[in-house]
């Protein structure tokens, strides 16, 4: 007989986790021209992820920097970051913070409120959990995350070129989190 009232417990230790910036990465994909996909990432993000004793306690909050932005074109990179496009003199930042987490095992759902420039919006991601490894160089551990979905460039005011930018922007997320070391 199960009690459904108890609390799973969470697989990864309290406290604030540090990201992994080597081994962890933001990337989107939009239409072009309505017959192609343009891929490209962001190259500075900083995150932290605090784990608490409850689920309803787990929060996470990431800040990526738009002139970052590397679609491996460097012309057209300039182009997106120019006033007309995404404007990073206006809009620097990107940021992302969780308001709930809910799910078990592998699979997750992260609701949360992402702000572009001064337009916030609520966005939810699929999240996969990929599990903890004790990393052998200096024994620390690892916890390894995918977050997968898609915003709407109109929703944050970001409606330009239309016919020959897709609307919808499909975000990928490959996170590594440290685990905080318990002090001994």
């Amino acid at each position: 007989m199960t009690n459904d009232t108890a609390v799973t417990p969470l697989p990864l230790a309290p406290g604030q986790w540090a990201l992994d910036p080597f081994h962890s990465s933001v990337n989107f994909t939009v239409r072009h021209l309505g017959i192609a996909k343009v891929r490209g990432r962001f190259e500075r993000l900083e995150a932290g992820l605090y784990i608490g004793e409850r689920v309803e306690d787990v929060r996470i909050s990431a800040t990526v920097d738009l002139a970052s932005i590397n679609t491996g074109n460097a012309d057209r990179d300039a182009h997106v970051r120019a006033s007309d496009l995404l404007d990073v003199e206006k809009r620097p930042t990107m940021t992302y913070r969780s308001t709930r987490v809910s799910g078990e095992g592998e699979d997750w759902t992260m609701e949360g409120e992402l702000t572009i420039g001064e337009v916030t919006r609520p966005v939810t991601l699929a999240v996969e959990f990929g599990g903890l490894v004790d990393v052998p160089m200096d024994g620390s551990r690892h916890a390894g995350f995918e977050a997968t979905g898609e915003i709407r460039r109109g929703d944050f005011g970001l409606d330009f070129a239309p016919g020959l930018l897709g609307d919808v922007v499909k975000i990928q997320l490959d996170m590594q989190f440290v685990e905080p070391r318990q002090n001994v």
